[in-house]
Formats: structure tokens, C-alpha cells, sequence
């Protein structure tokens, strides 16, 4: 027996690290190449550790290792523990240096950067504040949250609750959908959906929550619609509606700065429909109080974006 198992009180950082890679692959043999080690040393670590639990925390399927009850209380504990075991070097190296805070943010690539630059905006004075963003697949992101190379993703889709039961969709908030178009084009307010027949139309791809919710209401009315392009990428959905050629299927926020120079106008609001904007964490509530006032603040920000007397509001009737 080795001499750790001889203090049980004493929990081994190393061994539930490596429980954890265990967990992330699960597979003997892919953790043990990530993490640079022999297959039989992590073997070895990982009966040390369930010595040390009493509890098995694996179940072997094939030639796939899947966590025991037991073990997914472990996996769970075991992520709090990485984070603060993070939390505690950040602080103590920061303080070491220039005490400068650095939020580490994840946005999902077809995300509105308008509402990236929203969130990020009031950091952008703060000297104490170094900011790292990072743009790609919500799964790929989501890993390196879990990984703790990330503090929160931005986006558009929540997960489902069987996708990773360790990482919780906060809610941001929900703004508005419009179909918007050129002002120069001559469209005029439209009424829905009937008046959609033959118009040309640009959509957010089916990924998009909004986009599965819009063609439900245009089948739900018989219509078939005349769809120009279908695109992932918001900046691009924003130029298309600027050129004039058709209306772009868009959330208020994604066009709300081109509101002011007048080159677009909010043709027509779709009833009942909204985007959905959420901040992804590993925890219910954010322990790191810095990072929850950030969120908060920007609930506060979007609320009043998507109130009824906002600024689209205003320009929709001229003001």
C-alpha cells in the first residue's frame, strides 16, 4: 500500500486529476496518451483513489470506461475543486503582478458580434481587466469550459440537460425578432405572414432556434417562402438585409446600430418570436462575484433593448 493510503484524510490533487482525464475520454488508454503517462501508472492511481473513496467509480462497457453513480458524485466534486484550486493560483499571481483580472470568454461562431461588443464594452475601461476571447463550435467550447480554460460562453443555444449535466445555461435574456430590410428599398410594413408570399427572403441556417420557430409559423399559414440564402454567420445576415435585395430574419440586436444611420429600418416585428441569448457556466451560481456582476449588468442592458418603448421602437415610428 503507498504511503498516501495510509492518510486517507489527505485527497491526492494528482490522482483526481487524472480520474478526471479518465472521465473526459473514457478510455484507459487515450487518458494515459494525454496525459504523457503509462497506461499501467494510471491504472495504479486510479484503484489507489477508489481505495481511497470505497467506491468504484467505473464501469467498463466494451472497450468504454462509463462513470458509476458514485463516480459521477466524484466527477462533480471534483470539477468545484479544479476551480478553486484556479481560482486560488489567478488570485495569488495576480496580486504577485499587476492584480489585473482576465475574463476568459467563449462565443459561438455564428453569434451577433453586436452582442459580443455589448457584453464585452463596459470591460474595455477597466485597466484592471485583460480580456480573451475565443470564437468556435459550441461542443468545442463547452470543452474548454469544462477544462477550465474558459470562464463563460456566450451563445444562442442552450444544452440540453443529457448533453453535460456539469455545465448550467444562465439566461441572458430575450430580444426581438424582426424581418428588416434597406430603407431605400421602398418596403413598407408588412402584414404577416401573408404578406410574405414571393417576398425574397434571408434566413439564419436550421442550427438557429429562431429559424426552426419561423418556417413552423410560415407552415402553420400554408406559405411557402421564397428563401434567396441561408447563412450561420450574423455579420453576413446584417449585410444582406443592407443590400436591398430581400428582408433578413434577425434579432433586434444584430442590427440595432445601423437603426441610427438609417440605412436599415425594422420592417416588420415576427409575433411571438424571440432570440434567446445565454451565458454557459460549470456552476448554478457564479461563485466568482466579479464574473456574476458582469452578467447581471448585461441582463440589465438587454432588458431594456428588448423593452417595448426601446430604441427600435423609436425608429419604427419615425422618432
Amino acid at each position: 500500500m503507498s504511503k498516501a493510503l495510509e492518510t486517507p484524510e489527505w485527497l491526492n490533487y494528482h490522482h483526481l486529476r487524472h480520474f478526471w482525464m479518465i472521465a473526459r475520454h473514457r478510455s484507459m488508454t487515450r487518458a494515459a496518451e494525454t496525459l504523457n503517462i503509462s497506461q499501467s501508472t494510471l491504472s495504479e492511481q486510479l484503484r489507489e483513489l477508489e481505495a481511497w473513496l470505497g467506491q468504484p467509480l467505473f464501469d467498463r462497457r466494451g472497450r468504454e470506461l462509463h462513470l458509476t453513480e458514485p463516480g459521477r458524485v466524484a466527477l462533480q466534486h471534483a470539477e468545484i475543486i479544479f476551480e478553486t484550486g484556479r481560482e486560488l493560483l489567478t488570485r495569488f499571481r495576480q496580486s504577485t503582478h499587476s492584480a489585473q483580472r482576465v475574463l476568459r470568454l467563449g462565443a459561438v461562431g455564428p453569434l451577433s458580434k453586436n452582442l459580443q461588443f455589448d457584453f464585452i464594452q463596459p470591460l474595455l475601461a477597466d485597466r484592471q481587466t485583460r480580456l480573451v476571447i475565443v470564437a468556435g463550435p459550441l461542443d468545442d467550447l463547452v470543452r474548454q469550459l469544462q477544462e477550465h480554460r474558459l470562464d463563460l460562453v456566450l451563445s444562442n443555444i442552450p444544452l440540453r440537460a443529457d448533453q453535460e449535466r456539469n455545465v448550467f445555461n444562465h439566461l441572458l435574456g430575450e430580444v426581438p425578432v424582426y424581418l428588416a430590410g434597406n430603407a431605400r428599398a421602398g418596403s413598407r410594413a408588412l402584414r404577416f405572414p401573408h404578406s410574405l408570399r414571393g417576398q425574397p427572403l434571408f434566413l439564419p441556417s436550421h442550427q438557429s432556434h429562431v429559424r426552426l420557430d419561423f418556417d413552423l409559423l410560415l407552415a402553420n399559414a400554408g406559405i411557402e417562402p421564397d428563401i434567396r440564402a441561408e447563412v450561420d454567420d450574423m455579420a453576413l445576415l446584417r449585410l444582406l438585409a443592407l443590400s436591398g435585395q430581400g428582408l433578413a430574419l434577425v434579432s433586434q440586436i444584430v442590427v440595432e446600430r445601423d437603426l441610427h444611420t438609417r440605412d436599415l429600418k425594422f420592417v416588420q416585428r415576427v409575433p411571438g418570436l424571440v432570440e434567446k441569448y445565454f451565458a454557459l457556466a460549470l456552476r448554478r451560481r457564479f461563485e466568482n462575484a466579479w464574473i456574476g456582476q458582469i452578467v447581471e449588468a448585461f441582463r440589465a442592458r438587454l432588458k431594456v433593448l428588448s423593452a417595448p418603448g426601446g430604441a427600435a421602437a423609436r425608429r419604427r415610428s419615425g422618432s
